[in-house]
C-alpha cells in the first residue's frame, strides 16, 4: 500500500516534518512498520498551500516517480516551503503503472485528496465506477488509480458542500458496484481531503480492518508532556498532524483512530473524531 501524512496549523517547513523526525515519512518510504510493504519506493507526491495566500487558494504539487529517499529536489524544496497545511505521499503501488500521473496527492481546483488502500479488483469495477463520475469532471481524470477515481467520485457527490456526506456516498456506491460484480469486501481506505481551510482524516475498509491511521494530540497537550521539543514553541495549540504511522514513540504523543470513523481538523473542541457510515 503507501503512507502518508497531513500537517495543519501554524505555518512551518516541510522539512520539519518530512526529514527530522526519528520515524519521519521519508524514513517510512523505506522503512515502514505497519505497511503491507515494508519499502514505499513507487514515487511519492508533496501538496501545500501558501502560508501568504497567493496562488488564489489553489494548492501546489510536486511529484516524481523517483524513491522518496533520494530525491534531492524534494529535500531542497522541503528546506524552502513554509505552509500551513500540506500532503505528502509515500506510494507502493497496488498495480497501476509508476507514472506522474499516479502519485498523490491528487488535486482539483482547491481541493487536495490522498489515499491508502485499495478498490478490490478495481479492474472488474473501473468501467461501471467510471460511468457515475460527472461527465464534466471526467476528462480532469489523467491517471489509471482507483484513487483518482475515488477522488472524483466524491467531488461528483458533492465535496464542495459535505465533504463527509461525499465520501460517505462515494463509499457506498463502491460497495454496490462491487457487490454487484461479486466482490464482498470491495474496499480498503485511509483518505486526506482538504480544501485549504480545514482537513478531514476518514478511515475505513468493508471488511472492518483498515489500514493504520494516527493523528497527534493537541500541541497544548505534547508541550505539557515533552516541555524538551522546542519546535512546539513555534506552534498553534490548533496544530495536528495525521498520519499512517507516528514519527516517533514519544508516549502521549499518538492516537489511532477508531475504525470507521473520520476527524476533522481543526477540531471542535472536546471532539477528536466522529463516525463514518457509507451512504448507499
Amino acid at each position: 500500500m503507501c503512507r502518508w501524512l497531513a500537517y495543519s496549523g501554524s505555518p512551518l517547513l516541510l522539512d520539519a516534518v518530512l526529514y527530522r523526525p526519528e520515524h519521519s515519512l521519508i524514513n517510512q518510504s523505506l522503512y515502514a512498520r505497519m505497511g503491507v510493504e515494508s519499502t514505499n519506493g513507487d514515487g511519492f507526491g508533496v501538496g501545500w498551500y501558501s502560508a501568504d495566500g497567493s496562488g488564489d487558494g489553489t494548492p501546489a504539487v510536486f511529484k516524481d516517480t523517483a524513491p522518496a529517499w533520494n530525491n534531492r529536489n524534494l529535500r531542497e524544496l522541503a528546506g524552502h516551503v513554509r505552509s500551513p497545511l500540506f500532503f505528502a505521499h509515500v506510494r507502493a503501488s497496488t498495480g497501476s503503472a509508476i507514472q506522474q500521473t499516479n502519485c498523490h496527492p491528487f488535486r482539483h481546483g482547491r481541493w487536495l485528496w490522498m489515499h491508502n488502500g485499495a478498490i478490490a479488483d478495481f479492474h472488474r469495477l473501473q468501467r461501471d465506477l467510471c460511468m457515475a463520475v460527472d461527465p464534466a469532471l471526467f476528462p480532469c481524470i489523467e491517471g489509471s488509480t482507483d484513487s483518482e477515481v475515488m477522488f472524483y467520485l466524491a467531488v461528483t457527490y458533492g465535496l464542495d458542500q459535505d465533504v463527509p456526506g461525499a465520501v460517505a456516498r462515494m463509499v457506498g456506491l463502491v460497495e454496490r458496484v462491487g457487490k454487484e460484480h461479486g466482490v464482498s469486501d470491495p474496499l480498503q481506505m485511509t483518505v486526506a481531503v482538504s480544501d485549504g481551510e480545514r482537513l478531514w482524516a476518514f478511515r475505513y475498509a468493508s471488511e472492518g480492518k483498515s489500514r493504520s491511521l494516527f493523528y497527534s494530540s493537541a500541541a497544548e497537550t505534547v508541550r505539557h508532556l515533552h516541555p524538551e521539543l522546542p519546535f512546539l514553541g513555534e506552534v498553534s495549540d490548533a496544530t495536528r498532524l495525521v498520519v499512517s504511522e507516528p514519527l516517533g514513540d514519544l508516549p502521549g504523543v499518538w492516537n489511532e483512530l477508531p475504525e470507521a470513523s473520520y476527524a476533522v481538523i481543526p477540531a471542535t473542541p472536546g471532539v477528536d473524531y466522529l463516525p463514518f457510515v457509507p451512504e448507499p
